[in-house]
């Protein structure tokens, strides 16, 4: 029995054992309290939206549907249930901060919104501080860094990147300045400040830019900023403000005859949120907006965004239409309950407490001691920040910057009474006509940039140029010379000013025309019109600052390039020679020109020492090269002759006899071959003489030379090539040129003349009894000129 007892005992302890924890924690269920998950019934979350705007429209019906949808869904948060708590701002930032401090007092974990950027700028710190985290689907200022509301989430795509689309826009189609018009608040100032950038990357630059105030304003204030902007050059406007404010731009514009041809008008997609919400506008909007070009937050195209769209048209009966705005709304409500779903999983506990500062603190009747702090909001943050699924607008992913991945924009074009989509812009690629999902699958390219065709305001496919020459602008002074001669280079319309005609005018003009910006400018004189003006002063009076430019037949020259700037030449040039010549006729004795008297008396010589030398090796051995001295001198006369023609009947014996009269005949069989060119050339070839030869003979000889008054001509033959000035002679006209050159040095003329090569060709295309001797001995061109930088 003891041992039985015993036996007993040792069980009932065991079962003791067992029982104990389960015991104990029935009888004290709050020391393990805090390591208990438990999913409370409800959480609420708030949201912060202008109702009566077309986005908050949109978006508070998108995120009733989404509580809803995430309430009726058991696969998440079950137990609990979403309660949203929505106020309305009036896109006030003050009452924006009032009402989510009321949010605190009602334990609300995630605030939806604020949708204006200017209310998120207040309320992110007001949420930063609550450790509550904010996200918002409408404030696209892309100053509101996390570093410095760090509890603040763009669920949305900042301007940075919008403003990156327009900067590629506006490059793609290659304009360099823009006018931009925005609201003068943070939505704006910030979003132009990054638009400037952008183009800057792209060496673009927003040439004038004007703000509208916020709220309502006078049409009057924004027709006196619209005329402004006409007296401007540029004629690309981008426009970054509010519907209110925006239509009524358009409208002033289309009265002010600003939507024809010749302007470009980029919208942010302020635009497309109107154009998706409210479609049809009425016919007066529409017309108002032909051709212009508007962005469109991308979404990409899903069974479930068409279906949530075509569940959205049975419930509004199309009346808001749903935006991109109301997608992302839509996104960002299940973005809190799956960071809700993972928090819980992971223990995360939602209790407030208030802080000991706040207390401290005398409200004077604000009851501030009322407001909690969310004690688990870093870690419902942090599951915020790691969330990822995919949602209407695609995936749905914050990156390291804790912006959303694949920023994209549908770019659209207003024609009719609706719009046509011409291509896409996203980070990626860039613009492309293809959708930013398919590019996504391939390495990045942005070496192909394409858009389908746009019909530009006006009706018109052509792309506008995009700048005029403004009329408030200040001119550039251009020097013209007003020459006297050769005019047809350059010359001053008879009977005007500061009008002109020319080859080198017309350059100018079609080089102009093909700059992507307007270039004011009005042409000045230079000279008196009755004689060439000096270049060189020409180009001093540009250094001088009294010209900002010169256009004309001025050469490029190494002084003048280290006082002033020259364009690339348009006119290849250089100094040359010209001289009179005459023809050499060919009579009976032409056969005799081929050889010059010292070339003829060289060979008779070269032919009776061969006739010598052959007889010297001969006659002691060969009978035929014997006979009487008069028969060997005979001999040696016919043998030397006969070989010209190859005909010599002697015959040599001798070997080394052989060997001369062998080289012999090679040396005739050149003559022969040189005179019968020679000669063929003379008979048919029209033979010019002149005692000039070149630059060199010039030189060497004392004759006078004439020169070109104004060209550099004159520096050049005295400085670089040492001619006394003694011997120059300035003439200033073609007809000068040829009687100079026809008198010739005895008569008071010149020997020659020296001048740059386009004068010279123009020149002989008249004068048929000159023409240019030896090389050009200058290499330069001609070219337009500026101020050195």
């Amino acid at each position: 029995m003891p041992i039985k007892g015993k036996c007993w005992s040792c069980k009932m302890r065991r079962v003791w054992l067992l029982l104990l924890p389960f015991l104990f924690l029935g009888a004290f269920p709050s020391v393990f309290s805090k390591n208990v998950t438990s999913r409370p019934a409800a959480v609420n979350v708030g949201g912060v939206l202008v109702f009566d705007s077309t986005i908050g429209r949109v978006a508070k019906i998108a995120i009733e549907q989404a509580v809803k949808d995430v309430n009726s869904n058991s696969s998440i948060l079950p137990g609990t249930e979403l309660v949203l708590k929505m106020q309305n701002t009036n896109c006030s930032g003050f009452f924006g901060m009032i009402e989510v401090l009321q949010f605190m007092k009602n334990d609300v974990v995630a605030i939806l919104g604020p949708q204006s950027s200017v209310v998120a700028h207040i309320t992110g710190l007001v949420a930063s501080e609550l450790h509550v985290p904010m996200l918002s689907f409408a404030a696209t200022d892309p100053t509101l860094s996390y570093l410095e509301f760090p509890y603040f989430l763009r669920t949305t795509q900042s301007d940075l990147n919008q403003m990156s689309a327009v900067a590629e826009l506006v490059d793609f189609y290659g304009w360099k300045e823009v006018t931009a018009i925005y609201l003068d608040d943070d939505y704006g100032r910030n979003a132009v400040s990054a638009l400037n950038d952008k183009l800057a990357e792209r060496r673009c630059k927003i040439s004038y830019k004007v703000g509208i105030q916020p709220g309502p304003v006078e049409r009057g204030e924004i027709m006196d900023i619209l005329v402004k902007v006409a007296l401007m050059e540029s004629r690309v406007i981008v426009l970054h403000v509010t519907p209110e404010s925006g239509f009524e731009v358009f409208s002033i514009a289309r009265y002010l005859a600003m939507m024809g041809n010749g302007y470009v008008w980029i919208a942010t997609d302020w635009l497309s949120s109107v154009l998706d919400s409210a479609s049809p506008l009425p016919s007066e909007t529409m017309n108002s907006l032909q051709g212009v070009l508007v962005l469109r937050q991308h979404t990409a195209e899903s069974d479930k965004k068409r279906a949530f769209a075509s569940r959205w048209n049975r419930l509004t009966r199309g009346s808001p239409g749903l935006n991109s705005y109301g997608l992302y709304a839509y996104d960002s409500v299940w973005l809190v309950a799956h960071a809700l779903e993972a928090f819980f999983e992971q223990g995360g506990v939602l209790s407030f407490s208030n802080d000991s500062r706040i207390k401290s603190i005398e409200s004077g009747g604000l009851h501030l001691e009322e407001m909690s702090f969310f004690d688990s909001g870093p870690l419902l943050l942090k599951n915020i920040l790691q969330t990822n699924f995919v949602g209407l607008t695609g995936p749905f992913h914050f990156n390291s910057d804790r912006c959303l991945i694949h920023p994209a924009y549908d770019i659209i074009n207003v024609v009719g009474t609706g719009v046509r989509r011409i291509g896409y812009w996203s980070n990626y690629t860039g613009l492309s006509t293809l959708p930013p999902e398919q590019l996504y699958e391939r390495a990045p390219n942005r070496s192909s940039q394409q858009l389908y065709s746009v019909i530009w305001p006006g009706e018109t496919l052509s792309k506008p140029r995009g700048w005029v020459f403004p009329n408030n602008g200040k001119q550039l002074r251009i020097g013209v010379p007003d020459r006297a001669s050769f005019r047809q280079f350059v010359s001053k319309v008879r009977g005007t000013d500061n009008m002109f005609k020319g080859f080198c005018i017309d350059v100018f003009a079609a080089a102009v025309n093909l700059l992507p910006y307007a270039v004011p400018y009005q042409f000045v004189p230079f000279g008196n019109g009755h004689e060439n003006p000096s270049y060189t002063d020409l180009v001093n009076s540009i250094a001088t600052g009294f010209f900002d430019a010169a256009v004309g037949d001025i050469a490029i020259t190494t002084n003048r390039t280290k006082i002033v700037d020259f364009t690339q030449p348009y006119v290849a040039s250089g100094l040359v020679v010209v001289a009179p010549f005459r023809k050499m006729n060919t009579g009976a004795w032409a056969f005799l020109r081929p050889f010059t008297p010292q070339m003829w008396i060289v060979t008779g010589a070269f032919f009776l020492a061969i006739g010598i030398v052959i007889w010297i090796l001969e006659h002691r051995t060969n009978d035929e090269f014997r006979g009487s001295p008069r028969q060997q001198v005979m001999t040696i006369l016919w043998f030397s002759f006969s070989t010209l023609f190859f005909a010599h009947r002697e015959n040599t014996a001798s070997t080394l006899g052989r060997v001369v009269l062998i080289i012999w005949l090679f040396v005739v069989l050149i003559i022969n071959s040189s005179y019968t060119a020679s000669l063929t050339s003379i008979l048919t070839v029209q033979q010019l003489s002149s005692p000039i030869k070149g630059i060199d003979s010039l030189i060497k000889g004392d004759e006078p030379i004439g020169f070109q008054v104004g060209s550099f001509a004159e520096h050049y033959l005295t400085q670089e090539l040492k001619i006394s000035r003694s011997r120059l002679k300035p003439l200033g006209s073609p007809d000068a040129y040829a009687k100079a050159l026809r008198d010739g040095p005895g008569k008071g003329g010149v020997a020659a003349l020296v001048d740059e090569l386009p004068y010279v060709e123009m020149f002989l295309s008249t004068q048929c009894s000159f023409r240019i001797v030896g090389p050009e001995f200058t290499k330069s061109g001609w070219g337009f000129v500026s101020i050195l930088f």
